[in-house]
């Protein structure tokens, strides 16, 4: 019989790539959190059953009491609203947290816990890439609410033997996403606008979201009493500027996007990842981001279904 892998926030752009990669691996996938899904869909993506429901001790335990392992991607995901709305940012990041550690030490303990963080938590850096043993001093609401539910894992492995792993992803993009920056740029184009927020010059490491989800699976087994971190990234930066040409010849324009030079609130100017430890778990990149974002452009195209 398959072993019961729970995944909070299997509904969102994550989530469900994580959820259809451990049904592939031979888990039996449960998925709780927020969003109204139809079962067929649902099942489409790897899952033996969903429900609707906060993230709270009482939820985890009706819905997964057998977990063996859990991959968290529940919590906030935009820095932009975390500026906005700090204390719910909080409530989604850091008290979902505390309720998948305390369902596990409570009544599953034998579970494996992967926490989907974010590079976020190093705010502005002077050298890249960045390792993890780097110091993380966040300068949004978003960044430090991931360090709190980092430092939580940490806290409850130490204090109470869990076997926890962190991975801090970069900038992960893919088909599904509906916000941030490709999708943002295929709504301004289809509207006639072709002037982004920013200098153009930031620099992220672009990591599909296929390779996100294979990472977050293949980091389970490493969870441990130590808590060990891994940068989620591919280890080669590229700019905004860089990736947006490649976007406008995607689809199919002749134009160059133009920028305001404003940097944006909470938004470090470089963000790329030392992933030889990622490496060391046998996990590679499968998706050249050149590609990647051509596949975005497509599925953009065909109506984002």
């Amino acid at each position: 019989m398959a072993e019961l892998a729970l995944v909070t926030g299997a509904h969102g752009f994550i989530g469900r790539y994580v959820s259809r990669h451990l049904a592939a691996a031979g888990w039996d996938v449960v998925g709780v959190g927020h969003g109204n899904w139809v079962r067929d869909e649902w099942l489409r993506w790897g899952l033996r059953d969903w429900r609707t429901a906060d993230i709270t001790l009482e939820s985890l335990v009706t819905y997964a009491a057998d977990a063996s392992a859990v991959i968290h991607c529940a919590g906030g995901a935009s820095v932009v609203f975390s500026v906005a709305h700090p204390h719910e940012d909080f409530r989604r990041t850091v008290d979902s947290t505390a309720a998948v550690l305390e369902f596990v030490r409570l009544h599953a303990r034998g579970a494996r816990v992967v926490l989907a963080s974010s590079a976020g938590v190093y705010g502005e850096v002077s050298s890249a890439p960045i390792v993890e043993s780097a110091s993380c001093a966040p300068v949004s609401p978003y960044g430090a609410h991931k360090k709190m539910a980092e430092e939580l894992c940490r806290s409850f492995s130490r204090a109470g033997g869990l076997s926890t792993a962190v991975v801090r992803l970069f900038s992960v993009y893919g088909p599904g996403l509906r916000k941030q920056l490709l999708w943002d740029a295929c709504e301004r184009l289809a509207r006639g606008e072709n002037r982004f927020f920013g200098t153009g010059t930031e620099v992220r490491d672009w990591l599909h979201v296929e390779d996100a989800a294979a990472l977050l699976v293949a980091a389970l087994g490493s969870a441990g009493t130590d808590c060990p971190v891994f940068n989620g990234g591919t280890g080669a930066g590229t700019s905004v500027h860089d990736v947006l040409g490649t976007l406008f010849q995607a689809l199919g324009r002749t134009d160059e996007p133009s920028f305001s030079a404003q940097a944006r609130t909470g938004d470090p100017s470089t963000l790329v990842a030392d992933a030889s430890r990622a490496f060391g778990l046998g996990w590679r990149p499968a998706h050249a981001w050149r590609d990647g974002i051509a596949a975005f452009a497509a599925w953009h195209q065909a109506g984002a279904r």
